[in-house]
């Protein structure tokens, strides 16, 4: 993807914003939509507020010295129970309150010997109070017509050329959207509580459109905006044309984008990211039939493979499986290697992570067999706690979702970070057992449903690395983020793959040693700055992208 700059990029979008069409469906059209040269006026934005009055005790306290019968301070409170600390300090000030705070209680007899404060209930009476609530603002929801969307990008493909849907939505009842303005570089349009906007071909270019909507409110929403590429092509038949568009916007009702791509602000290529990240249509295209070494031990000495007819029972000295053993296991070895291909196609679906990366990441990590390793890492994706820190740190509403399976909700709502450090480990390490598929008491010992339950889990793991990634890209090269740095979308998987093998320390150190060389942005280009006890994370990541 090419950076935006330049005069022949401005050039070429003040043409293309004049071809930019507005068209809804009625006879509205004329009088709904039309195009100025003038900036549209800057809209007020929400306001909206609801106020309730409600009916309340009200609380009257006087604070007085031990000893003393002169009232210090006059206290009132909305609430039952003695003032809080913080009654305190606004009714009576900051030297009365560090006072208070700093006192020990009173355990003398002779109450006329105790130092400090003592606190008095003098009345109440009913009272009432106006209680504001912020309401829903409208918004302005994106969409594509004659598109259909490729899971884990931003890309739609259209066969006929795409319509850009603006659709306003008004939250509260008895009021409606009465019309939709925006910006298109200098160009500005309104419209109805619908726009459909055709599109103009950019081609590796990306243009961004400025919309709000007006609500019978009297409010209008917030200003939002829309990144879009729209690329032609008719891919080697003339005949059939079709459009590559891709749309990146907080707005966006089309099919869940990748928290990645949003977090770079970097689009796949034209035409679709390279095979290993990208998503089949079926999970019978995910099917595999590598011939694991390692599964295949693990599924001889679990008795789902019978390899009595080898001599050396089908597994060699070090727990390997031998040759014979390899060919007896090998109708098992492919089954069990593609038994979770539907749920990894779901998954990827409902998340956004490629397909083919959580597969090529299994096989890497686990050869598909989700207990304990050697290493004592977990899962389909060898779960350490290190990467369960990452998970909650990176990926909060993930840490929201799970935390109340293990934990108290109360607790939890206190997010991951303001949790105590017992409670951290806690779920860390709850986090590594949900991921644990072995099973003293399931067949062959592993516990399946566990095992399909983790792929969640390591796509979650997936979408934080990729988030801390785009954080260290940003903190080591002049806080600028993925897409402004021209970063392609591959390297940036690339980098989030080191990042998950060896850690953001590893990816940080090397963007730091390769910025000082001035080293291009790609992974051939960090990876040899990647420390000693770090180069593993190379083979790795080739590993992954090479499946």
């Amino acid at each position: 993807m090419r950076k935006v700059v330049g005069t022949r990029f401005q050039w070429r979008m003040r043409l293309v914003s004049l071809s930019l069409l507005l068209v809804i469906a009625g006879s509205a059209f004329a009088s709904s939509a039309r195009g100025s040269a003038a900036p549209a006026q800057v809209p007020p934005g929400p306001d909206r507020y609801s106020v309730t009055i409600v009916d309340y005790t009200k609380y009257f306290w006087w604070m007085i010295r031990w000893g003393e019968d002169e009232v210090e301070c006059y206290i009132e409170v909305d609430h039952e129970g003695l003032p809080t600390p913080g009654d305190i300090y606004v009714d009576c000030g900051e030297k009365m309150y560090d006072e208070w705070v700093a006192q020990k209680p009173c355990k003398e007899a002779d109450v006329s010997l105790c130092k400090g404060f003592y606190l008095v209930l003098v009345d109440s009476q009913p009272a009432q109070k106006e209680i504001s609530t912020k309401l829903p603002p409208p918004i302005v929801q994106v969409t594509l017509e004659n598109c259909t969307p490729v899971y884990t990008s931003s890309t739609s493909i259209c066969e006929y050329e795409p319509i850009l849907v603006l659709t306003g939505m008004e939250p509260l009842a008895d009021y409606t959207i009465t019309g939709i303005e925006g910006l298109y570089g200098e160009q500005s349009f309104s419209c109805g509580p619908v726009c459909r906007l055709k599109l103009p071909v950019t081609g590796e270019d990306i243009f961004t459109i400025q919309f709000w909507a007006y609500s019978s409110y009297g409010d209008s929403s917030q200003v939002f905006d829309a990144k879009i590429r729209v690329a032609r092509r008719d891919e080697g038949n003339p005949d059939q044309t079709f459009w590559y568009v891709d749309v990146l916007s907080s707005q966006w009702a089309g099919v869940p984008i990748a928290t990645c791509v949003g977090a770079w602000g970097v689009l796949p290529p034209i035409g679709g990211p390279p095979p290993w990240l990208s998503t089949p249509t079926q999970s019978e295209i995910l099917g595999t039939e590598v011939p694991y070494n390692y599964l295949a031990a693990n599924l001889i000495r679990g008795g789902a493979v019978d390899a009595t007819s080898c001599v050396d029972g089908g597994l060699l000295p070090d727990g390997s499986a031998s040759a014979c053993g390899m060919e007896v296991a090998r109708p098992a070895v492919n089954a069990w290697q593609n038994q979770f291909d539907t749920i990894i196609l779901n998954v990827a679906k409902d998340t956004g992570v490629p397909a083919h990366l959580l597969k090529n990441l299994f096989a890497i990590e686990s050869q598909f067999w989700p207990g304990n390793s050697i290493k004592n890492d977990v899962g389909l994706g060898q779960l350490t706690e290190h990467g369960a820190d990452t998970t909650f740190l990176w990926n909060p509403p993930f840490f929201y979702q799970f935390c109340p399976l293990v934990m108290d909700s109360r607790e939890c709502s206190k997010g991951y970070l303001h949790l105590n450090e017992e409670q951290q480990e806690y779920a860390r390490l709850s986090l590594i057992s949900a991921v644990n598929a072995t099973c003293e008491n399931c067949p062959l010992g592993i516990d399946l449903e566990r095992a399909n339950f983790s792929i969640g889990v390591f796509a979650h793991t997936l979408l934080a690395n990729c988030e801390q990634a785009s954080q260290v890209v940003w903190n080591y090269n002049d806080r600028k983020t993925p897409d402004q740095l021209e970063i392609s979308y591959e390297d940036m998987w690339k980098f989030t793959l080191v990042n998950y093998n060896a850690g953001g320390g590893c990816l940080a150190t090397a963007f730091e040693l390769a910025a000082e060389k001035k080293e291009p942005l790609t992974f051939e280009g960090i990876s040899p700055y990647l420390e000693p006890a770090c180069q593993g994370a190379i083979d790795y990541v080739n590993q992954v992208s090479s499946q």
